[in-house]
């Protein structure tokens, strides 16, 4: 029942029935009003004409029985009379039906009636007597009394009354008939309200089921309604939303994926706050900086952001500018950009942009400690050349083994220039990508065994006992660069022999199941634990004085370790000051 009252058909039927009830009800009680009026005034002029009749009747015979079947004629069926010659004494009463005598005795004996004896005017009264057709039952009656001989200053009188029962089945009736076109009225109603109200609620259906289907998303719903009417025009407008919906959501998922794409696919972390700092987009590059936030423990508990951009973040919502700064934050070196969001002239956020700048810091530091490590590097041979050469043409020295003395400083030093600035080239090389890398098949335990039996003579010439050990249980063969990777093993094999004064220097290589491991190993003074992060960088030594000699050009180990990931492999370091030191190399095996 709800669903119909609250349905179009439902609300548009019972308005226009109510309003046909309610018109049906006004026009009832005027009808009901005008008949009850015209049936009583034309009772009373029928009951008037009678009068006249009787009473011209009455005065033409002397006896007035004699008139009796006249008078019984001139009256209607349901019309009574009462004759009176004088004021003493009934003449003639024509009653058919009940209550005779109580009728005719209340009309007699009424004050207003009894008026007529002496009047000339006729006299109409309604009064409530016993009914004529049923006993116990009081009916109201319309009574007319006319003058008889009213020349007679005392004369006698003519009483006609009727029941008003007539008017009140005619007044049923009447009312009778209005029920029925009513009731016809509310049958043709509802099936003219539900032919109406389908012809409008059917295509509203199909208007909310299609808006349904494109709050789904499927935005290939549409109405169907050809007629050129109000809800035809509706429907018209209705799928020409649903096309352009469709239109504008395709627009709207491009653009937005689009812009995904170019936030995932940018080397900068973009972050965008509201003004409580909570992150509302955020792209993969900014997920990763928050990671290392939240491992590094550089989060402040109230803001979910390092304190440095926190602060940088508030002093922009504060004052309503924009920033473009360059942040440190525990180390890491970012360039901040912060551009405001607007509603309405009202800032409702901001859109950071952090590009991680430490390694370009590092990069700058590294050039300026090259510059400065090459500089002091060339510095030593540079001064020792320039001043034996000096020596040797201002005739300082004054013996000839002096002389061969100075000339072969000057030689040897001039070959550390030449080693130091091959090494610098090989290095740029190797980091640039454009030193080539030839591997081949090559047999592992017959060449590290090669290598490492060129320095048993300087280990003999040092006491140190030089020690090849192999834990293979079956040949095995590597692509390598035979050649680069002899250089990392004299780099490695030479460094051991010359940091160790007393024990052994041993290479071991083994297998496991996914890797190849050569360890080269000494027992001498060891690396201090402080240094251990810096052994792989250029001009790295042992001697922090970095003084003339045997010490190396520092750029060794730096060499090794392109040329072992060039190979797919990682060469380590560990170390205990005092103890001695392994490096350890990992290569694949071949798949």
């Amino acid at each position: 029942m709800n669903r119909i009252w609250n349905s179009v058909v439902g609300k548009l039927w019972g308005t226009i029935l109510l309003l046909v009830l309610f018109v049906l009800f006004i026009v009832t009680v005027l009808m009901l009003e005008f008949l009850t009026d015209f049936h009583s005034e034309q009772a009373e002029e029928s009951l008037r004409q009678e009068a006249t009749t009787i009473g011209k009747i009455v005065e033409e015979y002397q006896q007035v029985e004699d008139s009796f079947q006249i008078i019984e004629d001139i009256l209607g069926s349901e019309t009574s009379a009462l004759i009176v010659r004088d004021s003493n004494s009934v003449s003639l009463s024509i009653h058919d039906g009940l209550n005779k005598d109580v009728i005719r005795t209340k009309i007699l004996k009424d004050k207003d009636l009894t008026k007529i004896y002496t009047s000339n005017d006729t006299i109409i009264k309604k009064m409530l007597m016993p009914s004529m057709t049923e006993e116990n039952k009081m009916e109201s009656y319309i009574i007319l009394a006319s003058p008889l001989e009213s020349n007679n200053e005392i004369h006698g009188g003519v009483f006609i009354y009727q029941s008003l029962d007539v008017v009140n089945k005619t007044s049923n009736q009447t009312t009778n008939i209005v029920f029925l076109s009513g009731f016809i009225a509310l049958l043709l109603t509802t099936m003219f309200s539900f032919f109406l109200t389908s012809r409008i609620t059917s295509p509203l259906r199909s208007m909310r089921e299609a808006a349904s289907e494109l709050a789904k998303g499927n935005f290939e719903a549409k109405v169907s309604y050809h007629q050129k009417d109000e809800i035809g025009g509706l429907a018209t407008a209705f799928n020409r939303m649903g096309s352009q919906l469709k239109h504008h959501v395709e627009v709207i998922n491009q653009e937005k994926e689009q812009l995904s794409n170019i936030l995932t696919s940018m080397a900068d972390a973009v972050i965008t706050f509201n003004k409580d700092f909570n992150v509302q987009v955020s792209n993969p590059q900014a997920e990763l900086l928050f990671q290392k936030w939240y491992m590094n423990n550089d989060i402040t508990d109230n803001s979910h952001l390092p304190a440095e951009l926190y602060h940088l973040l508030d002093h922009v919502f504060h004052n309503e500018e924009e920033i473009d700064e360059e942040l440190e934050i525990r180390g890491s070196y970012f360039s901040v950009s912060i551009s405001l969001l607007y509603t309405k002239d009202m800032v409702r956020g901001a859109v950071v942009v952090l590009r991680d700048m430490t390694e370009q810091h590092q990069l700058d530091k590294m050039r300026s400690d090259f510059i400065a490590n090459v500089s002091h590097e060339l510095r030593t041979p540079i001064s020792m050349l320039q001043g034996y050469s000096e020596a040797i043409i201002d005739d300082v020295v004054t013996t000839e083994e002096d002389r061969k003395e100075m000339i072969r400083i000057i030689y040897d030093e001039s070959k550390r220039m030449s080693r130091l600035v091959t090494e610098l080239l090989d290095l740029a090389r190797l980091e640039s990508g454009y030193l080539s890398i030839f591997k081949e098949e090559v047999l592992i335990i017959p060449t590290i065994e090669r290598i490492t039996q060129k320095f048993d003579q300087i280990a003999k010439e040092k006491n140190l006992r030089l020690i090849f050990e192999q834990n293979l249980l079956e040949p095995l063969s590597l692509e390598i660069d035979e050649d680069r990777m002899e250089q990392v093993l004299t780099n490695l094999i030479d460094n051991a022999l010359r940091h160790t004064e007393k024990g052994s220097v041993t290479v071991r290589i083994s297998q496991t199941k996914h890797h190849f491991v050569m360890v080269v190993e000494d027992t001498g003074y060891g690396i201090p634990r402080e240094d251990l992060p810096y052994v792989f960088e250029r001009f790295y030594k042992g001697d922090k004085a970095r003084t003339r000699g045997k010490s190396g050009t520092g750029l060794g180990l730096a060499i090794a370790k392109n040329i072992i990931e060039r190979h797919d492999g990682n060469l380590s370091v560990e170390s205990e000051l005092g103890v001695g030191t392994k490096f350890i190399i990992r290569l694949p095996l071949n798949k």
